[in-house]
């Protein structure tokens, strides 16, 4: 399955929870928006599963493992940047 880039999986998340919060009725538009891009990304049918889901693969230390082979290919070199 693909996977959104974590940065993207991590401002959908965070967009979710945010207008969540402002909202006093979770009904509105831009919510559901949010809630179905959210759970088409995770591979489930639930919001509840699919912000698990995303918690759990953006606290997973693969999750960074492939954060920094993605960033090399995009550079389009096999070597993860050296460490400053």
């Amino acid at each position: 399955m693909l996977m959104p880039h974590s940065a993207t999986l991590r401002a959908l998340v965070r967009k979710y929870e945010d207008l969540l919060e402002e909202q006093e009725e979770p009904s509105g538009q831009r919510l559901r928006d949010l809630a179905y891009t959210l759970c088409v990304s995770m591979g489930t049918r639930e919001v509840t599963d699919a912000l698990a889901a995303a918690r759990a693969c953006l606290d997973s230390p693969s999750a960074a493992t492939a954060r920094v082979a993605t960033a090399a290919k995009e550079r389009g070199t096999d070597r993860p940047l050296a460490a400053t």
